[in-house]
């Protein structure tokens, strides 16, 4: 499908009023640059961000009309000129093509592979265990650090038999690896409706939607499980840490990611008081915190 994109400059102060009025009115993702075109992942708890002024762009699926999405954000933000925001459409073939082109079967650890559903795996690939993923289900894809992280260290754990949770589980790459790794069932959590739909149907895909169940925060009900795998941001991840030691069983394993390097710190500090033998992994500027319930 098409996409519409709206694009705009802020102060960086105002990103949290601006985030939250896109996603009011529709927004189907947001992405923020800095000042040198680097994506702003996420600022370091407490911290605010380093360049005073973002670029911001959001995706509306094509059918908004774009003088109705002018006029609402301009409503709930009335600072914003309407001068300063501009469209553009995005066909949706255009950026699937060029994934497809640049998106290479990857291998995590030993045994694990990810496929893109165009690419069928060589006959010979024998003990493999193999993933395959949607391209236009993008909410994680195995190239980004932090996913890769979080895939070799399932890759290296004894799942078989072991019930797990993925917290922000997003396309479901790391859920339905831990089902293909032999987990006895997965459940995924994630706050973003759209991505649990992701999860579904790769988990279909890949034939283990059976053994996946799937919610939002606040349906998700209480439980212990033997592993938690959660790649999602350093904040959420300092915030959740008494929610997540209540999810694990004594002796169970646990591993963080989406954390940049300098921000495990205060994570290692904060989750000492439930999990021992935490230990980290680095990969590029992003690390993996890892450990072992009391």
């Amino acid at each position: 499908m098409p996409w519409l994109e709206l694009s705009l400059n802020l102060r960086a102060e105002q990103q949290p009023e601006i985030e939250a009025a896109l996603e009011d009115i529709g927004a189907l993702s947001i992405t923020l640059l800095d000042a040198e075109d680097h994506p702003i992942f996420e600022p370091g708890v407490g911290e605010t961000p380093l360049w005073p002024t973002l670029a911001l762009t959001a995706l509306f699926d094509a059918s908004c009309d774009r003088s109705g999405l002018l006029h609402a954000l301009t409503d709930l933000v009335p600072e914003i000129a309407p001068e300063h925001i501009s469209f553009r459409d995005v066909a949706d073939e255009d950026w699937t093509r060029i994934w497809m082109d640049q998106y290479q079967p990857m291998r995590f650890g030993q045994r694990l592979w990810i496929y893109p559903w165009n690419i069928e795996p060589p006959t010979e690939a024998g003990a493999a265990i193999i993933v395959r993923l949607d391209p236009g289900l993008a909410f994680g894809t195995g190239t980004h650090p932090t996913t890769a992280l979080c895939l070799e260290w399932l890759d290296g754990a004894n799942l078989v038999g072991k019930s797990v949770i993925d917290y922000g589980c997003g396309s479901g790459i790391l859920a339905i690896a831990a089902l293909k790794l032999g987990a006895a069932r997965v459940t995924g959590v994630d706050n973003d409706p759209q991505a649990l739909l992701a999860s579904h149907d790769n988990a279909e895909r890949n034939r283990v939607a059976d053994r996946l169940d799937i919610f939002l925060p606040q349906d998700t009900a209480p439980a212990s499980h033997d592993l938690l795998v959660a790649n999602i941001l350093a904040g959420p991840l300092f915030e959740l840490a008494p929610l997540f030691a209540q999810s694990i069983r004594s002796d169970g394993a646990f591993a963080l990611s989406g954390i940049l390097g300098g921000q495990q710190h205060e994570l290692l500090e904060r989750y000492a008081e439930w999990f021992d033998a935490l230990e980290v992994r680095t990969r590029e500027d992003w690390v993996l915190i890892h450990g072992v319930r009391k």
